[in-house]
């Protein structure tokens, strides 16, 4: 196979096939996608291919034949039937209904002109336009109309901080989305795409025949690579490279297809660069997800591994984000299992892959205090310490560090919380920097606060908040006479490796670290 362009930022379908581009064929799937029905909508998180989708299947129902050639699709289409096709983008920001109103107008004018419609389709507010458009572009080519809306949810993403300013945005746009379902007559085929799965119930109320396959395991992979695509379309650039590695690093993302997937942005720039990075991360800002974990008063180590209801993480409704949605829709967490209880459907949640895992701890760090140094270079310095079995060491650091960071996250009075919260710093730490943490991993009798596998060691660490320097001593014991007593070191004795019982002090006035306790575990 010899070289091609890396499509790096090409979202037109019609550009990447004519500049000799890398493209995974996804053809075969929309071929199926059209054949099953004509009203979709598809969720993915920002740079997952949603834009190219959208453009492929424009080029697809517009006759473009030339550009299919050698591709799945090519041998089994109608190319003498032509649709006229109407895409809708919002991929800029948006401060209000009117700044919608006036941007809609604007690619309006443009399909308008491009269809030579302008001197014959109405005047006046934005969706009657459209619904204008979408008649005359009817009965001029004796065509039913193709509607495609990319970004349909970023007016309402945009702002979020101000849920009325995103309810505003939210209803002008529901009003805009009905005009689809009532120019019924007039359109053949539609697809919506964007980053959230709002409920049909707030925005879609008046376009409720939209199936929505976000979560479809025939069309897990219409978006993104799989380890056959790398292997495959991508052989060229491979030479040299270490496979595993990008499989940790980039690969995990799951919509329960029997593939997990890459996110292609990763991908493409990860084969120019030849270097690890968190190309896609860094890519976006994730500090409405912040601040919606503080304002809930949520742990961020609490939603790793966690089970939630189907329903749940289908849900992102202005009035009430939950969390688990908020970070699975947006990228951050995937599904890595799935259980049936009864009726219900349960998933479990967890980062997809290493990019994701060391940035947003890293991030999410320096939210908390933008002034302190990189978190990523505390948690070496934790890490090295726990290695060289410094304790006293590590109770320094481990009390500066925490110290550096404002008690803002949790308003919970309860000690169990407290801990919770201080177990949580030290795993984000540790995170940052990719050690193997697990945070309150079950035995027959109870549960560690938190195990760090790291410098072929295992830490087994016990958190107890005392109200006084007084108990202090007290809760040292009773930590570790847990640790023992309840066998959190029975899973780890196969590894043949050093165990160490760690207890932590903590106080709730103080709120910070008064004393460590360190021991070995005791021989088989």
């Amino acid at each position: 196979m010899t070289r091609q362009r890396l499509p790096i930022g090409i979202q037109s379908f019609k550009r990447l096939r004519e500049t000799n581009s890398y493209y995974v064929d996804k053809t075969a799937l929309i071929h199926d996608l059209v054949e099953r029905g004509d009203h979709w909508f598809l969720s993915r998180p920002r740079r997952f291919g949603k834009s190219l989708l959208l453009d492929t299947i424009g080029a697809l129902f517009a006759g473009q034949e030339t550009l299919f050639r050698g591709l799945d699709i090519h041998e089994h289409w109608d190319w003498s039937v032509t649709h006229p096709v109407v895409r809708l983008s919002f991929d800029r920001t948006y401060d209000s209904p009117q700044e919608i109103e006036r941007n809609l107008n604007t690619q309006l004018d443009l399909i308008e002109h491009a269809a030579e419609l302008q001197a014959i389709c109405s005047a006046g507010a934005a969706p009657d336009r459209f619904q204008s458009l979408l008649y005359h572009l009817r009965h001029k080519t004796g065509q039913e109309v193709v509607v495609l809306v990319d970004e349909y949810d970023k007016p309402i993403l945009d702002a979020l901080k101000d849920p009325d300013q995103a309810r505003a945005n939210r209803e002008y746009l529901r009003g805009l989305y009905g005009i689809i379902k009532g120019s019924a007559e007039h359109v053949r085929f539609v697809f919506v795409t964007g980053v959230s799965m709002f409920s049909k119930i707030n925005l879609f109320s008046d376009l409720n025949n939209l199936e929505d396959i976000s979560l479809a395991p025939h069309f897990a992979t219409i978006c993104g690579y799989t380890d056959r695509d790398l292997d495959t379309v991508f052989v060229p650039e491979m030479e040299g490279l270490d496979r595993a590695a990008i499989r940790t690093w980039y690969n995990g993302y799951n919509w329960l297809g029997k593939e997990r997937l890459y996110n292609p942005f990763d991908v493409l720039l990860f084969l120019r660069n030849r270097t690890f990075k968190p190309y896609w991360f860094r890519t976006g800002s994730p500090q409405f997800l912040f601040e919606t974990l503080q304002a809930k008063s949520i742990n961020p180590r609490d939603l790793e591994g966690c089970f939630t209801d189907e329903s749940l993480i289908a849900k992102f409704d202005v009035n009430d984000i939950s969390a688990e949605a908020l970070l699975f829709q947006t990228g951050y967490l995937t599904i890595t299992d799935e259980k049936q209880e009864g009726h219900r459907t349960f998933y479990r949640l967890d980062y997809p892959n290493q990019e994701v895992k060391l940035s947003l701890n890293d991030a999410l760090l320096s939210h908390l205090n933008p002034t302190k140094r990189v978190p990523s270079e505390e948690g070496g310095i934790l890490r090295n310490l726990l290695v060289a079995n410094d304790f006293e060491a590590f109770a320094e650091t481990l009390r500066a560090y925490l110290a550096s960071i404002p008690y803002q996250w949790s308003s919970s009075g309860n000690l169990n919380h407290y801990e919770a919260w201080y177990a949580g710093l030290l795993h984000m730490g540790l995170r940052t920097i990719g050690v193997d943490v697990r945070s309150e991993e079950s035995s027959s009798r109870g549960r560690a606060d938190m195990t760090v596998l790291t410098g072929g060691q295992v830490f087994i660490f016990e958190f107890k908040m005392v109200n006084t320097s007084d108990g202090t001593e007290i809760a040292l014991k009773n930590a570790l006479a847990q640790i023992r007593k309840r066998g959190y070191t029975e899973k780890y004795k196969d590894r043949k490796e050093p165990i160490h019982l760690i207890a932590i002090a903590c106080g709730r006035d103080i709120r910070n670290l008064l004393d460590i306790r360190a021991e070995p575990a005791a021989l088989p």
